[in-house]
């Protein structure tokens, strides 16, 4: 190769066409002596141009390995090549879940204890999340609980944020020598309707609380003189009145979105309000827009994000059967296509709010990763098997994954997307 370059960039020294008399052989030996050492020399050049531009591209274009400080499998090591989104990905089997137990964890509801109730297969707790072009890291639950020291986590929802809250909670348990001092703070049971849940892990000094919000914003009783078909308003441009619980809070995560149906909505007597006005020609989709707009001026206007981190998970895919009678048919395996139940209106319209919003709120993106799990539904392994359930998940199950992308968020220094 060497001599290859010296003939093609140099060739046109050619001693044996000079004539110098004695000297002839000495200056022959210097022409070849310097045209090697011009070639070693450039060549040793580009070397180190090669070693320096790749040194800058890789410590300037690619993130270094990180180690997260709560993890503790295989998955520790985690090699972000470029950008990692979490919510672009699919399920893969993992023989090391589920993370607990659900008849060792006193705060999983009997209703959402598929085994508990009689369900026989249990392929559907075998499977992990995989990011497209990354890992979620195990974490390693005691450091979970030593981070979370002194905390005040808060679920503000429907029940699909009461499951994560319980998920949470069992999680949280498996690091918990003495159960015992894991407790609900006024000893109450979890019901569908109760309006606020406060487990505390009095080892650790935090706690862990759940809000029965449905909606986000104010319900209410309609304008005198309104139509009868109107029984209850739901004020678009009020947040529900027990928001000042959620204000001092570190951790504080929402959902909404599997009440605004027109059976739960308009077959019951319900309609939107603004400004003391009935909106009777108002969509769903309009009032929902208009709700996470007062969610938004809210969070704007009350929450310390110096102190409080933010977040919002989208709409949770739900996989009842299309037509006139929707249907529950629980499937043995998760679906290999998403079938369209990635897309979500609502999951869109919460995406812009969180965009759009002035202080940061980290965004949940969990419907097409749930768009997947035909599988994992309560089905008729509820505690009322006569009405089938295609819209929560077991536990455990999905709203695991849920968390440990929460815990991913809130104990990586890794820069995630969020959508």
């Amino acid at each position: 190769m060497v001599n290859r370059l010296k003939l093609s960039s140099f060739g046109h020294f050619r001693p044996k066409d000079l004539n110098f008399g004695k000297l002839k052989h000495c200056q022959t030996w210097i022409f070849h002596s310097f045209n090697r050492v011009l070639v070693i020399g450039s060549l040793l050049l580009l070397f180190l141009v090669a070693i320096g531009f790749g040194y800058f591209y890789n410590t300037n274009s690619f993130p270094q390995p990180i180690v997260l400080e709560n993890a503790g499998d295989n998955r520790t090591n985690t090699n972000f090549s470029g950008e990692c989104n979490l919510f672009v990905g699919n399920w893969v089997p993992d023989e090391s879940y589920p993370l607990y137990n659900a008849s060792e964890c006193p705060f999983a509801e009997q209703g959402f204890s598929c085994l508990g109730n009689g369900r026989k297969d249990k392929e559907y707790l075998k499977w992990r999340w995989k990011p497209r072009n990354c890992e979620i890291p195990r974490f390693d639950v005691h450091v979970i609980l030593k981070n979370l020291r002194g905390k005040r986590i808060v679920f503000v929802g429907d029940s699909l944020s009461r499951t994560q809250w319980e998920s949470m909670i069992c999680i949280l348990m498996t690091g918990v020598e003495d159960k015992n001092s894991v407790y609900e703070v006024k000893g109450r049971k979890i019901t569908r309707q109760i309006r606020h849940l406060q487990v505390r892990f009095s080892s650790f000094n935090f706690t862990v609380e759940f809000y029965r919000s449905i909606f986000l914003v104010q319900p209410g009783s309609p304008p005198k003189r309104s139509p009868k078909r109107i029984e209850k308003a739901l004020m678009l441009d009020k947040l529900d009145d027990i928001n000042k619980e959620w204000i001092d809070s570190d951790i504080l995560i929402f959902n909404t979105g599997h009440w605004w149906t027109p059976t739960k909505l308009f077959e019951l007597g319900w309609y939107f309000q603004i400004d003391g006005k009935m909106k009777l020609g108002m969509t769903i989709n309009g009032a929902f827009n208009k709700a996470l707009t007062t969610w938004q001026s809210w969070i704007e206007n009350k929450i310390n994000s110096d102190r409080t981190r933010v977040f919002f998970r989208t709409f949770e895919a739900t996989h009842w059967s299309a037509g006139p009678r929707e249907k529950c048919n629980v499937t043995r395996q998760p679906w290999s296509d998403t079938n369209g139940k990635d897309k979500s209106a609502f999951s869109d319209m919460i995406i812009d709010t969180v965009k759009n919003a002035a202080i940061p709120v980290t965004l949940l993106h969990v419907t097409p990763m749930g768009a997947y799990r035909s599988d994992a539904h309560v089905g008729n392994w509820s505690d009322n098997p006569s009405v089938p359930d295609c819209s929560h998940y077991c536990l455990p199950g999905v709203p695991d994954m849920w968390n440990e992308l929460l815990f991913a968020f809130l104990f990586s220094e890794q820069q995630y997307q969020i959508h």
